[in-house]
């Protein structure tokens, strides 16, 4: 299936997802393996990824992409900066050449319900919609999801170094406000929104 959303963020950031209905050929007309995936489906979500990448910004070099000890991907001479991820039939992407980016899509389950207090603290937990915790524990786990990747170092404590401080809703979307506290304290906004029965959540900042 084509994208199912496409956001032009600003003049050098964009983002995409893709409803993936397609066989691996499909995908590997344009997209080498690069690496061993026995599990067919990931196998299948990792060639969609990568498939949207040029989808979104054509050039983009997929077969240049490196994966660093942290298993973030990356291009070595950071022409693009990028985030991806899969859920399900689904994968989005996030591509900038100017901004440092992280991008999160999570299908809502009730299961997440059983983890809340390993990744929220007391404080977030207030903010958890009456009626609806699933679905808001599943918002707030993404939006970490996604402030993981932007940060791309590994060794983050979602509960001790991600704070999630409020939510608010805004032209449609979804904003929520964060702390980010591995390394000294940077506030970051995070931008959600639910498209079919999923959270898709992405954060960027300007790089200094």
């Amino acid at each position: 299936m084509p994208l199912i959303y496409q956001h032009q963020i600003n003049g050098s950031t964009k983002i995409g997802v893709w409803h993936i209905a397609e066989e691996e050929s499909f995908f590997l007309k344009k997209v080498p393996l690069q690496r061993s995936i026995t599990h067919p489906h990931k196998r299948l979500q990792h060639l969609a990824g990568r498939y949207l990448l040029p989808e979104l910004e054509p050039g983009f070099p997929s077969e240049l992409i490196k994966i660093a000890d942290t298993k973030k991907p990356f291009l070595e001479n950071e022409a693009f900066h990028f985030s991806i991820s899969h859920c399900a039939d689904y994968a989005a992407v996030i591509i900038s050449s100017h901004q440092r980016v992280g991008i999160d899509v999570e299908m809502v389950s009730e299961k997440i319900i059983t983890i809340i207090p390993k990744f929220l603290t007391a404080e977030e937990m207030f903010l958890l919609l009456p009626g609806n915790i699933a679905n808001t524990a599943t918002l707030f786990w993404s939006v970490k999801e996604s402030i993981y990747k932007w940060f791309g170092n590994g060794s983050v404590d979602f509960k001790k170094h991600i704070r999630i401080e409020n939510l608010e809703k805004k032209d449609g979307s979804l904003i929520v406000s964060c702390s980010f506290l591995k390394e000294n304290n940077i506030a970051l906004q995070v931008h959600a929104l639910f498209l079919n029965d999923h959270y898709l959540s992405w954060v960027t900042t300007d790089i200094h």
